[in-house]
């Protein structure tokens, strides 16, 4: 038989009731419940959102970095990294978003999920490889998506388009090579073209 998942105002408040002052803020919009989490009390606000009885979230099914340095094209406000986490709860049928923002721009460090949620391990290698979000705890964090000598995080909002190097294969040297940019940045802008009757539409 499946579960009935609950309302979104039943799970806030189920929520806001299991973490207490651990939670910063817990919000409903589109029918789906988000709340903030302070870095200090994220290990443990999630370790009581994976146990509480009226919570039971067995699964992390997705984890990931935001910069919000320029973020709707507005000027900053608070911290800038944050780590987003969708929680699933398969026995209650329901889902939560988690967010938490790293204490420091300059050093973005959170706690690692890892001891809680084994797969958190290759999405917080991401976010570290990405955003340069530090994940305190967890027992390998490298790079996972770019290559072994690249420079910077190429999520970040100030990272340029181009970026820093090239890469390309020497066949005189028989191996890979890395030289300055040498493309020119430039805005590209898109040519939309409107017709009546696109396509068949009317």
């Amino acid at each position: 038989m499946t579960n009935v998942a609950i309302s979104p105002e039943n799970l806030k408040n189920a929520i806001a009731q299991a973490l207490g002052e651990k939670v910063r803020a817990v919000k409903v919009a589109l029918d789906e419940v988000t709340i903030e989490v302070a870095a200090k009390h994220y290990l443990e606000a999630m370790r009581i959102l994976r146990e509480a009885p009226g919570c039971r979230f067995e699964q992390l099914i997705d984890l990931c970095g935001v910069d919000y340095s320029a973020y709707k094209d507005r000027e900053q406000e608070g911290l800038r990294y944050c780590v987003v986490s969708h929680l699933l709860s398969v026995s209650l049928n329901q889902r939560l978003r988690v967010k938490v923002f790293c204490p420091d721009d300059d050093f973005p460090v959170v706690a690692s999920l890892t001891t809680l949620w084994e797969g958190a391990g290759w999405f917080e290698r991401e976010a570290f490889d990405l955003f340069g979000i530090v994940f305190d705890g967890h027992g390998d964090l490298r790079r996972i998506l770019t290559d072994y000598g690249f420079i910077g995080h190429p999520f970040r909002k100030d990272f340029p388009l181009s970026g820093n190097v090239e890469m390309r294969y020497d066949a005189d040297q028989r191996r890979v090579i890395y030289e300055p940019v040498t493309i020119e940045p430039r805005e590209v802008t898109p040519r939309i073209i409107r017709e009546d009757k696109y396509g068949g539409l009317h």
